[in-house]
Formats: C-alpha cells, structure tokens, sequence
C-alpha cells in the first residue's frame, strides 16, 4: 500500500481580479486540477513547479490543513477529510519556518511542548527534544530564547519538531530556505537517513540540484495539473535532453578534426559538442583524437539536470 494517495483531487479559489482602475471582478483559481498520484512507502518524493502552481495548497490538504473541493486523497491509509486526526497522528509537518513556535521560550522548551501535546511524557519529552537538536545542528542553541533564532535556525528548529512524534510520514515545503550551506547539507544529509530509516518524506523545493540529490521520485505540477513523473534519471531519458561532452586535446593549435573544437581553460583545443549518446561519441572523439597523432589531456562528460527537465516540461 502507497504512504500517500491521490485520485483526481481538487482545490479552488475566488479572487478579486482587477480589471480596470475602477473595477474588479471575481476569478475561480484552480489551485489544484485534477491531481493523482501516488507515493511509495519510505522513499523521497519532491513536488516541484513555478510559485503558484498548487505545491503549497498539495501539502495543506495532504496534512489536513485544507479541505479539497473534490477527489479524495490517503495518508497512511488513512482519509485525509473523513479520518483527520488519524492522519495527524502520523505524520510531521514544516510550512513556513517562522511559524507555530512561542518566542518566548527556548528552543528545547517549545519541543518538549510538542512532545508532551503527542503524550510524551515529561522524560521522554525532553530525551527527544534533546537528540532532535542533535541531529539538527542545534544542540549547543537548545537554551536559547526562540526570539534570539535566526532564520536559518528556525528552520531547523521547525524540522526538529516535525520528527518529535516520530512520524511514518513528513511533510517539509522548503526545507533548506534560508539554511546557510553546511546547514543545508546537514539537512539533507538527515533527509537521506530518514527515508533510509522507512520514513517516507513528501517535499517541495525550487533547489532543483537537491531535489535531483534526494528524491527517488520527482512530479512536476504547473497551473495545479501534473504534467511529468518519475526519476530524475526517467525523466531525462524521457525528454531525451542531451549531454556535454568535452574532451581535451594535447597539442599547440586546433587539430584538423572533424568535431567542434574550442579553446579550454588550459590554452589547449578541447572538443565540446551536445550529444544523447555520451559513450558512442566518447569512443569516436578519442579514437580519431589519436588517430591523428595527438593526447588525450582530459575528459569531462556533464549529465543534464533536472533544472533543465523542468524548464522543458514548463515551456511545453
């Protein structure tokens, strides 16, 4: 069985929408249309698409935040409107970092908050408060006010009491914003672990080279429809995006050579040409590369990224 299904779900919104200096009129925003898919247990799964896409408003009803205008949707087996404090049980959630926490008390005092209001008891509250600021990066800020935080911290403090209940599944939208880079590595590195473990992790991000690092399955939505599915691996052999292939020449002038050639950053020619079949072309670059006599000073074959899978996706 799935950690989350979705079949044919729906979520609409009514606007104002200016029309002139004077007037304005009402508009339907379809926030989602039409949404199904499902996610598999303890994998990474990113939700990825351009701001107002329906990525935020997918988590909202997917953590019982909102309530969908049609289809329905799962969550650990559980109905996400008919069984909603079931699914709240089980899972963990971070939205907007800033957010849920008292100012006024430190950071392990607003987790043992949350830990006490899953029925934790006092011990064991304060045990898991203390190995989550840990394993965040926060353990020597534990006693600080919550006031004192920046954002980056908050935004690790917010991960840490997304897993205070030790959820089956979590939620995180934008996990690493506002996250300096050993930070941001410290968190992804715990992404890993926790879908490594049999949490099962559903997120959104714009940091498409993180996405591709963490997720076994990547969706991309747009205008609340998704329009492409799979692996970042899938989805690129799908679009058939092509490779850079660069491969160094040893020798003082351009080779008379039947491939594209440049001048590289070490003065010497280096064939640089896009190609779908890397390791073909690869052979047939070196073998004329030597054929006419020269040294092969390098070779760089760069694999397409995600961001360029959901620039094609999006401009379809």
């Amino acid at each position: 069985m799935n950690a989350i299904t979705c079949e044919d779900l729906r979520k609409f919104f009514r606007a104002k929408v200016k029309r002139s200096f004077f007037s304005r009129e009402d508009s339907l925003i379809r926030a989602l249309d039409g949404v199904s898919l499902g996610v598999e247990r303890g994998v990474v799964f990113s939700l990825v698409g351009p701001n107002g896409a329906g990525k935020t408003t997918m988590v909202k009803i997917l953590s019982t935040l909102l309530i969908p205008d049609g289809g329905r949707a799962e969550v650990g087996g559980y109905d996400v409107v008919k069984q909603a404090n079931h699914v709240r049980r089980i899972i963990g959630l971070v939205l907007a970092p800033d957010k849920g926490f008292y100012t006024r008390l430190t950071g392990i005092e607003n987790l043992v908050y949350y830990g006490r209001l899953y029925g934790l008891s006092k011990e064991e509250a304060v045990k898991k408060a203390e190995q989550l600021l840990e394993l965040t990066g926060l353990g020597a800020d534990g006693a600080r006010l919550y006031e004192e935080y920046s954002l980056g911290m908050r935004a690790k403090l917010s991960i840490a009491k997304a897993l205070i209940n030790d959820p089956e599944i979590v939620f995180l939208d934008e996990p690493t914003i506002g996250l300096d880079p050993l930070s941001a590595r410290r968190i992804r590195s715990l992404i890993k672990d926790l879908a490594t473990q049999g949490m099962t992790v559903f997120m959104t991000s714009h940091n498409m080279w993180e996405v591709e690092a963490l997720s076994n399955t990547v969706a991309v939505i747009k205008s609340g429809k998704i329009v492409a599915e799979g692996s970042p691996a899938e989805l690129k052999e799908r679009l058939r995006l092509s490779y850079r292939l660069e491969v160094e020449i040893i020798a003082d002038k351009s080779p008379d050579i039947n491939f594209p050639v440049t001048v590289g950053e070490r003065g010497y020619p280096v064939v640089t040409m896009e190609t779908d079949r890397p390791g073909e072309d690869l052979v047939k670059v070196i073998d004329e590369v030597r054929r006419l006599g020269y040294s092969v000073g390098g070779v760089r074959v760069l694999e397409p990224s995600l961001e360029e899978v959901l620039t094609r996706v999006l401009s379809r």
